[in-house]
């Protein structure tokens, strides 16, 4: 049984995960080598967490219980010693990955099951340096940003692990408020980001074709298929609207819709002009840098809405 937790890497991703387990009681050392996020990361944490209590997710009590199950460290060997399961939330470099697993083999116990939250590094490639018995015990566990209010997690089941091992982190997963997705094929992307990028391709191919403003295309998505995917899936929606119909548009629509093999153009353009989205303060829309708080916590705000829905739909 997983009861102790380390978690690599203070960041975005990183401090999400550690917070999302200390809030379910959950111990997590949460290692991050970058001494200025290293001091400030427990901040960053115990305001989102007030925000949630704010918003009727946790108690004001869990805020200061949830901080006091997480420990800072320096050192990977102090941070990963005596864990039960560890995750890495380091850069997309497959290098990187490798030098990490190799150090997480020789400093963990033999029991420890290793994670990476990657999405688009192949499992293999990370751990082919591995002994072929910790190879049994590494998995990929990715999550969605912001981690601590989404409830998705896709979990590996690629072969190399057995099933118990699995049922393991499954547990520790759905005990920590997660919807857990059993991935069966190594795939770039996984299941959740395929889907989410093939919705994307059109709608960014709608915008370059003139055919509705940002917002309006933006608007059709939330109030039309997305609408219904809040609560309901596409093969839910597909028989109750009927397969002969799916399959007639889909001959109909199919051909003329967008099929490029990269990302489209008007990313491309403004990506290079320094128009990244509400981190530069500009994207497909303006965010003027007194305001980006404010549209984060309207963004969180919408999700929290969401979560607290959900809990009447999932199934059982």
């Amino acid at each position: 049984m997983i009861k102790k937790i380390a978690v690599l890497g203070a960041g975005t991703m990183g401090h999400g995960i550690a917070e999302t387990f200390a809030m379910h009681g959950y111990p997590v050392n949460l290692y991050e080598t970058y001494e200025p996020l290293r001091n400030t990361v427990k901040e960053i944490i115990k305001n989102e967490l007030a925000f949630l209590c704010e918003n009727g997710m946790i108690k004001e009590k869990d805020i200061q219980d949830s901080m006091d199950r997480i420990q800072i460290f320096s050192e990977l060997s102090e941070a990963v010693c005596d864990v039960d399961y560890v995750i890495e939330a380091t850069p997309e470099k497959v290098e990187l990955k490798q030098e990490i697993f190799d150090q997480l083999d020789k400093l963990c116990k033999p029991s420890a099951i290793l994670a990476s939250n990657t999405s688009s590094l192949a499992l293999m490639d990370m751990i082919k340096y591995l002994p072929a018995e910790r190879q049994k015990r590494v998995m990929v566990c990715h999550w969605y940003n912001p981690a601590h209010l989404m409830p998705i997690a896709e979990l590996s089941f690629f072969g190399n692990m057995e099933e118990v091992t699995y049922k393991e982190v499954e547990e520790l997963y759905q005990n920590s408020g997660k919807q857990t997705i059993k991935v069966l094929k190594d795939v770039p992307g996984l299941v959740a980001n395929r889907i989410q990028q093939g919705v994307a391709r059109e709608v960014f191919s709608l915008i370059e074709e003139g055919i509705a403003s940002p917002k309006d295309i933006d608007k059709a998505l939330k109030f039309g298929p997305a609408f219904r995917y809040a609560t309901t899936g596409q093969l839910e929606v597909a028989d109750m609207g009927g397969l002969d119909i799916w399959c007639t548009v889909g001959d109909n629509l199919l051909a003329v819709m967008d099929n490029r093999q990269e990302a489209n153009p008007i990313l491309r353009q403004r990506v290079e002009a320094g128009k990244l989205g509400m981190k530069s303060g500009e994207g497909f829309f303006s965010y003027p840098a007194d305001k980006v708080e404010e549209e984060k916590n309207k963004f969180n705000k919408k999700l929290i809405i969401q979560l607290k829905a959900s809990e009447n739909y999932i199934d059982e």
